[in-house]
């Protein structure tokens, strides 16, 4: 499998003509194919060795697996291989990779924000912080507020094809940085300075589409797969440039007439294709990152049960590995995992960076020294500031040069995040001939700026980028990865694999209506109601109040639910995976059926037991006011989630919603009793107007007409 790069970039012409070699007569036909053909066909090697015509995206899950087994088998021993087969590929054809290269200048980001009791998450703060928000916003009150600036007049460079680690204390700025860079930055932080890729600002691109940001926090629907979470990811991120990049590599091979590597080429058209159901670059990265073992787990939460916290942290990276970003911003990576793992996990993206020509910053609390080893770049940060940007070999020589040596058997990334604390800067003062004091922060700014690394990357930010090296391919013009209807059809079936697993919830809530509907039938039995006077009525009102209440009410797990995905869904926006109405369409059409069945089985069992009119017009028009009404509660219910955001506000929220649906419905309190400044509840609820509706369709029926 590992021949040298003869072997393995072998010329079409020495193909034979007779009829002996039928693998070459096999990737003649496929080269006679149209471009846009061919990369979509490839020649598979089986186990014993027969070659065949496949299309790629065909492939079976065992090929898929004995594909992966030649090509990563070495991999676990040394990935350099893999990579530099794959480099020397498009090096044999002198095609580029798209490089970006990330500067900041002059980066500052500040914020205000409330000290003492009013920083506290409480429900009397939020209603007080979104009041101040309100009149800051109509320039009224600007609020009693402290300014804290977490990142200080930042510069520097992130440069492609190299492996940046970002080092620094807790509460240093690390994770600001990061954001800021991934044009990720919330509206309430204060931005100033320039941050460019290849010399565009945030603002002439997509930013989010262009890099990705791996969060230190695990955010994953615990009741998917890790291959089915991999495999969403992937869907919705789509391929990129990477098309277009084949395409132009077949067109290049045939011109030259080089064979490429039989396994090889099979899986650089699925990383290029993408939209299978089940991805050999899915399984790739599974493979990679050591999750091929629990492919088929559950994630899990607190709930229910699923995969590791180690296993969780390698989800979060491979669902932005498995995607067409050019720029990876890493926060956090190692948290949960051993050093080992964490290691293998930085071999791989040391080695993918450099062939691809990615762009690639690592944030590591703690990287053990071989893990340290692999970085080109080191930039530490204490206080918000940069303390040195540079070469990893030149950053113990800049210490020495103020005076701080590292000790021998010391870990070099544990020294440098040590050297700038005041509790432990002394022990690494080695120069005898003055004596020791403290050196914050801001002194080893200065000094960097007069050390050679730093002179020299000044001077370079000095002159701008010249745009005309962009390649068109590396910066993301467009919002999201895939076409609408690609992405509207991976969300319908996202929620509709999402309602299968959680099918035990829809069954319990119809069984527990089953039992519900039944209590009501015995409550509200025919032979006790009567339609002979105004009181009789008065009963059938009251028995169709409670039904609507029941209906009302058996969307409240809407709640729960919604809470629970926010977090994700926040993700999967700021990501840009998909715009908000894929999401919220195919959830409105998938909760259609429920509401169908709920409000069909509660009609159907209660209707003509209870004695309302024998119509089959008026059955089926109380069926259908009884579905909008489930559909109303649906939404009323979802809205008070995504405004909650945590059962506990939720809760606040739907207490006062009930109080107004309810309470001002017009039933409780009649319409001329409610007070001038609540009438607007009465208005507003969607229980007025389907009391009304019921009682309208019940008493214009031919049972009541001797009234």
């Amino acid at each position: 499998m590992w021949s040298s790069a003869e072997n393995v970039f072998a010329r079409s012409s020495s193909f034979r003509e007779d009829g002996e070699d039928e693998e070459a007569l096999r990737w003649a036909a496929l080269e006679r194919l149209p471009t846009y053909a061919r990369v979509r066909r490839a020649i598979f090697r089986n186990v014993v060795g027969d070659h065949r015509e496949i299309d790629v995206s065909e492939l079976e899950a065992d090929e898929q697996r004995l594909v992966l087994e030649r090509l990563v088998t070495a991999v676990d021993d040394d990935p350099e291989l893999f990579f530099d087969r794959m480099r020397k590929r498009f090096d044999a054809v002198e095609l580029e990779f798209p490089k970006i290269e990330v500067r900041f200048q002059n980066l500052m980001v500040e914020s205000y924000v409330h000290v003492g009791s009013r920083a506290l998450p409480t429900i009397p703060n939020f209603i007080f912080n979104m009041s101040e928000a309100l009149l800051r916003t109509l320039r009224m009150y600007r609020g009693n507020r402290t300014k804290l600036t977490i990142l200080d007049d930042l510069s520097g460079i992130i440069r492609p094809s190299r492996l940046t680690l970002l080092l620094g204390p807790p509460s240093s700025g690390k994770t600001t940085l990061l954001l800021a860079l991934a044009g990720r930055l919330g509206n309430d932080l204060q931005v100033s300075g320039k941050i460019t890729y290849n010399g565009h600002g945030l603002t002439e691109f997509v930013a989010p589409r262009t890099s990705a940001y791996v969060s230190q926090h695990d955010r994953h629907i615990p009741e998917m797969t890790v291959r089915e979470t991999l495999e969403l990811a992937g869907r919705c991120q789509g391929v990129g440039s990477k098309f277009d990049m084949l395409m132009e590599l077949a067109r290049r091979e045939k011109m030259s007439g080089i064979k490429p590597d039989e396994d090889l080429d099979i899986f650089m058209k699925s990383l290029a294709l993408g939209g299978q159901e089940t991805s050999l670059v899915v399984e790739y990265i599974m493979k990679i990152l050591g999750l091929d073992v629990c492919a088929d787990t559950l994630v899990g939460d607190e709930m229910l049960k699923g995969i590791s916290g180690g296993q969780k942290k390698r989800l979060t990276t491979g669902e932005l590995l498995v995607g067409p970003a050019r720029v990876l911003f890493m926060d956090e990576i190692s948290n949960g995992l051993d050093s080992s793992t964490t290691y293998q996990i930085i071999k791989y993206l040391r080695h993918s960076t450099r062939a691809v020509d990615g762009t690639t910053m690592i944030s590591l609390l703690q990287p053990a020294p071989e893990t340290f080893e692999l970085f080109d770049d080191v930039i530490l940060l204490s206080e918000g500031q940069i303390v040195y940007q540079g070469p990893r070999e030149t950053v113990l020589e800049f210490f020495s040069s103020l005076g701080f040596s590292c000790p021998e058997r010391k870990n070099v990334a544990d020294f440098l995040q040590e050297v700038t604390s005041k509790k432990d800067q002394q022990q690494y003062w080695s120069n005898s001939y003055r004596p020791y004091r403290y050196i914050p922060p801001r002194k080893f700014v200065e000094a960097f700026r007069s050390f050679r690394t730093g002179k020299h990357m000044h001077e370079e930010l000095e002159v701008p980028f010249d745009k005309r090296y962009n390649h068109p391919a590396a910066l993301s013009t467009s919002r999201y990865g895939v076409s609408k209807s690609e992405l509207f059809k991976t969300c319908y079936n996202w929620q509709r694999l999402l309602i299968q697993r959680n099918s035990f919830i829809y069954v319990f809530k119809f069984v527990q209506l089953f039992i519900v509907a039944l209590i009501t039938m015995s409550v509200f039995f025919r032979t006790t109601m009567h339609h002979d006077s105004i009181y009789d009525g008065g009963l059938y009102v009251g028995a169709q109040y409670f039904s609507m209440v029941i209906i009302l009410f058996n969307g409240f797990t809407e709640v729960s639910m919604l809470v629970a995905k926010l977090p994700v869904l926040y993700k999967h926006r700021d990501l840009h995976f998909y715009p908000s109405w894929a999401y919220t369409i195919p959830s409105w059409i998938l909760s259609i059926p429920t509401s169908l069945m709920e409000s069909g089985l509660w009609v159907a069992v209660t209707y003509y037991v209870i004695g309302y009119d024998p119509n089959i017009i008026r059955f089926l028009l109380q069926f259908l006011l009884y579905f909008f009404l489930h559909q109303t509660s649906i939404a009323l219910f979802r809205v008070m989630g995504s405004l909650g955001r945590n059962m506990i506000v939720a809760n606040t929220f739907g207490s006062f919603a009930m109080l107004v649906v309810m309470a001002l419905g017009g039933y409780i309190v009649s319409r001329d009793r409610i007070p001038s400044w609540w009438i607007w509840g009465f208005w507003v609820s969607p229980l007025m107007y389907a009391q009304n509706a019921a009682s309208v369709n019940e008493f214009l029926g031919h049972s009541w007409h001797k009234i």
